[in-house]
């Protein structure tokens, strides 16, 4: 089982070990505890717990913004291949529609990460545009909700 959270200060060790595990590190840009309690504290943004069956197993963060969209900026899972991402993923869906009231989310993706790409596919996202980070192209994807 799935529960969402409203992510708190006392969760960001917990995510700071999740962003540097070595299946995670190439795929997000990691943030600094400083950086993520700067990003908590504004006021639109959204850190989400991942809790599955009572623990503790990744978070959510989303950026609301004008007009019903929400950027899903980050998704961090600590245990891979087991398909907690992908039901959690469908759970910030529906806490998206709920509770923020949004009509789309977006996210943007590292092309090379062909495991997400597969994994928001399924789940119903489809590419609008692509960009550029560093030098790196990211797929920029979005579902309506």
């Amino acid at each position: 089982m799935i529960e969402l959270v409203v992510s708190e200060a006392e969760h960001i060790e917990k995510f700071l070990d999740m962003e540097q595990e070595s299946d995670t590190e190439h795929f997000i840009i990691p943030y600094t505890r400083s950086q993520h309690l700067a990003q908590m504290d504004q006021a639109n943004t959204l850190y989400l717990s991942i809790f599955c069956e009572g623990r503790l197993s990744g978070f959510f963060i989303l950026v609301k913004q004008h007009g019903g969209d929400v950027e899903f900026r980050r998704v961090v899972i600590a245990k891979k291949h087991r398909g907690i991402g992908q039901l959690a993923i469908k759970e910030m869906a529906l806490y998206c529609k709920v509770h923020l009231g949004a009509k789309r989310i977006w996210l943007d993706v590292f092309a090379t990460n062909s495991r997400g790409i597969h994994v928001y596919r399924k789940l119903g996202y489809r590419q609008f545009g692509v960009s550029q980070y560093q030098g790196q192209q990211l797929i920029l994807m979005e579902k309506q909700i």
